[in-house]
């Protein structure tokens, strides 16, 4: 009988804790509630004062939430980062915003992501895909004050890549000093559309927004990367020969199965794109003399990835040199209407070379 008493105070007891610790856990999901959704409201809804909010180039959600608490405009950093990130919400437009403290965190949100700006850049600079270093510096050259050959140096000197090496150590790395390397910051400039708000942007500014961008681009790749054991030069070289083959019809993803099976293969990669940077020319045709230039870029003589990147590839291409389509296809053939046929023989791919190209693209 005594047991049957103690074994009920004990029960009573345990209830009694468990009950304690539910209204606790309630309590605290309800404050926490109550927390977060006071945090996603606006500060003042009265207040209509326009505030100016400068966001540069490669800004991170991180960066502008402290910018916007420090301006009142927001209630709480850390509430708004987080939002941002479970919302997927992250791909902000840099530029001049206004905003006002009667507004949510959403809304500046929002119009970060369609960049709404307040006013217009002082220099804006659209960089397309596939782009290589020299056709950047001349898009460079047309918005701003500085020359072709001033930028063309400025990307060569090695006081400049070294200070890009500390500042991104993750991306720009020692691989990019081989000898055999015609461009060390080839392919590192990402395409995409930059705006810069000051009067005079000085051209340091310019180069390392791209290439913060490429660091920012590339960031969330990093553990595969590593887990794949290549590197972010190897990605961003076969991401480029992608980028350089591939048409808006085309599966980037089936361009990168085949440069993949042809290296395991042993084969050259025997790509065109290579051969025109051998030879630094932009042409629509390669022809058979073309092939013979000696240089290590051209896949139709050295077997293997060219030394480095021959382009500035984008997010398709990269994620296409890291997950490549599981085929058997080692040929491909780009048609005049922009369609890609894979085969996965040497016959298939002739029979198709015979029925679309003609015999204009190779001559003599």
């Amino acid at each position: 009988m005594q047991q049957q008493n103690e074994a009920k105070k004990v029960r009573k007891a345990v209830l009694w804790v468990l009950s304690i610790l539910f209204v606790l856990f309630v309590g605290l999901a309800l404050g926490l509630y109550i927390y977060i959704h006071s945090a996603l409201s606006p500060v003042d809804e009265e207040n209509k004062k326009e505030i100016i909010v400068s966001v540069p180039t490669g800004s991170t959600v991180s960066t502008i939430a402290h910018t916007l608490e420090d301006k009142d405009l927001i209630k709480n950093a850390t509430v708004f980062r987080y939002y941002a990130k479970f919302s997927n919400l992250n791909d902000f437009q840099a530029g001049n915003y206004e905003f006002t403290k009667a507004m949510s965190p959403k809304e500046m949100i929002n119009r970060l992501q369609e960049g709404k700006v307040s006013n217009k850049a002082t220099v804006k600079i659209t960089v397309p895909e596939g782009r290589q270093l020299d056709e950047i510096s001349t898009l460079i050259s047309k918005e701003t004050k500085f020359s072709k050959e001033e930028i063309e140096q400025k990307l060569e000197d090695k006081a400049f890549i070294n200070n890009m090496k500390k500042k991104y150590p993750d991306l720009v790395t020692s691989e990019i000093d081989n000898s055999k390397i015609k461009h060390p910051l080839e392919g590192y400039l990402y395409p995409a559309t930059y705006s810069f708000y000051k009067k005079d942007v000085p051209l340091e500014e310019i180069l390392e927004a791209m290439i913060e961008k490429t660091n920012n681009v590339i960031a969330p790749y990093q553990p595969e990367i590593k887990k794949q054991k290549t590197t972010v030069h190897k990605i961003l070289t076969m991401a480029s020969l992608v980028e350089e083959e591939a048409t808006d019809q085309t599966d980037r993803k089936k361009i990168a199965s085949v440069f993949y099976n042809r290296l395991e293969k042993g084969m050259r990669l025997q790509t065109d794109p290579t051969v025109l940077y051998s030879l630094g020319s932009h042409k629509d045709r390669v022809l058979y003399k073309d092939l013979e230039v000696d240089s290590p870029y051209n896949t139709y003589k050295v077997k293997g990835l060219t030394p480095g990147p021959i382009a500035s590839a984008g997010k398709e291409s990269i994620e296409a040199a890291l997950s490549p389509e599981q085929t058997d296809y080692v040929y491909f053939l780009a048609t005049e209407s922009g369609e890609v046929i894979f085969t996965k023989t040497l016959e298939e791919h002739n029979k198709e070379k015979e029925k679309h190209i003609t015999e204009e693209r190779f001559q003599k």
